[in-house]
């Protein structure tokens, strides 16, 4: 059973989201909160395996309570659900430590999928999110690839290969069909290479690909 936290501001947008999960036997929503600061204090004891965050909220908005939530949820992963897609939202969301990033006009299904992929360790991005996230990092390092050999040199030669292709933004499924391998080891590969390089998850993976030109837009 997968357990989610409901953070919106919106009564009746909690409402349809609790319906939506609710339609789903593998889902448990276990808590409700009408802000980012009311969040913040519910989750330690809630626990949830995936805590659904709104935006713009009073008290605390979602960027400032993802970052505060996951100090002291760590375990938790956060979804970003907003009716906003700026850059702005974006990064701040990711900079904050979400897992993933969808808009609310997302289909039923894609939302319960895509709370079912946080909750199973894999970062969640749209591909136009991907896209602008790329976009940005490319236009930040400016060409010029940071040099973190040490790290780099820790990865063992497979385990390059699964972060060359997660950084193309393959799921862990399509990887494990392109090395030829069973999807529970690709699992373990990136475990590996996140906890190697210090990573969070797979969106620091794609962008930390990007920064030290392991990948180049276009390939």
């Amino acid at each position: 059973m997968i357990t989610v936290l409901l953070v919106d501001d919106d009564a009746l947008m909690r409402a349809g989201l609790r319906a939506v999960i609710s339609s789903d036997d593998g889902l448990e929503v276990v808590g409700e909160a009408a802000d980012g600061r009311e969040a913040v204090a519910r989750a330690p004891r809630l626990a949830p395996d995936v805590v659904l965050m709104d935006v713009r909220m009073p008290e605390l908005d979602g960027i400032a309570a993802t970052r505060e939530l996951l100090a002291v949820a760590p375990h938790a992963k956060v979804l970003v659900l907003t009716t906003f897609e700026e850059d702005e939202y974006v990064f701040g969301a990711l900079a904050a430590g979400a897992a993933g990033f969808v808009l609310k006009r997302t289909r039923p299904e894609d939302l319960l999928a895509a709370i079912r992929t946080v909750a199973d360790g894999d970062a969640l991005l749209s591909p136009a999110v991907t896209r602008r996230v790329v976009e940005r990092v490319v236009d930040r390092s400016a060409g010029a690839p940071r040099d973190d050999g040490e790290r780099l040199a820790q990865l063992t030669p497979r385990e390059r290969d699964v972060l060359d292709l997660v950084a193309r933004g393959l799921t862990n499924r399509e990887v494990a069909a392109a090395l030829v391998v069973e999807e529970s080891t690709v699992k373990t590969h990136v475990k590996r290479v996140l906890a190697k390089l210090g990573l969070r998850d797979r969106v620091q993976a794609v962008i930390y690909a990007y920064e030290h030109g392991l990948v180049r837009p276009g390939e």
